[in-house]
C-alpha cells in the first residue's frame, strides 16, 4: 500500500505497532477529547495548548467513563499525563496532528495526578431517572 493510500486508521495501526505502549483506543480518545475541548471553547477547530488538552481529557474522561476513567486508561497503557503527551507527539510525528513551534512533550509532564483527577467522587452523577415513569 502506498503512503497516499493509507487511511488514518492504517496510520494509527502503524503507530501502535511501532510504539506498543498504548492501545489504539487511547489514540482515538485523544481525537475525541480534542474535539470536546474545542467545542467547549466554542471553536470548530484550531490549536489548544497541552494544558488545555489535558483539562479537556480529564473532563471528557469523567463524562464518558465516570469513576472508571483511570481503569480505562490503565487498560490502554496510560498511567500519567506524560503518556498523553507521548500519544500526542506520536500523532504529530505521523502527520495526524499539528503543533506549533512552542509545543513540547514537557507541556504534558506531571500536570495532574491520576489518583486525584479521576477519583470516584469527582465523577459526574451516573444516576438516571426514567422520563416516563409515573407514580400510580
Amino acid at each position: 500500500m502506498s503512503r497516499k493510500d493509507r487511511t488514518p486508521q492504517d496510520v494509527l495501526r502503524e503507530i501502535t505497532v511501532r510504539d506498543g505502549r498504548y492501545s489504539i483506543d487511547a489514540y482515538g480518545f485523544i481525537f475525541e477529547a480534542l474535539e470536546y475541548t474545542l467545542k467547549r471553547q466554542g471553536r470548530p477547530s484550531g490549536h489548544v495548548s497541552g494544558r488545555e488538552l489535558l483539562e479537556g481529557i480529564r473532563d471528557y474522561a469523567l463524562e464518558q467513563f465516570g469513576g472508571l476513567a483511570s481503569l480505562v486508561f490503565e487498560c490502554w497503557g496510560v498511567h500519567a499525563t506524560d503518556d498523553f503527551g507521548e500519544i500526542v507527539f506520536n500523532l504529530v510525528e505521523a502527520g495526524l496532528m499539528g503543533k506549533t513551534e512552542n509545543d513540547r512533550r514537557e507541556d504534558f509532564r506531571n500536570i495532574y495526578d491520576f489518583g486525584d483527577a479521576f477519583r470516584f467522587d469527582r465523577a459526574p452523577s451516573q444516576a438516571v431517572r426514567p422520563k416516563d415513569v409515573r407514580s400510580e
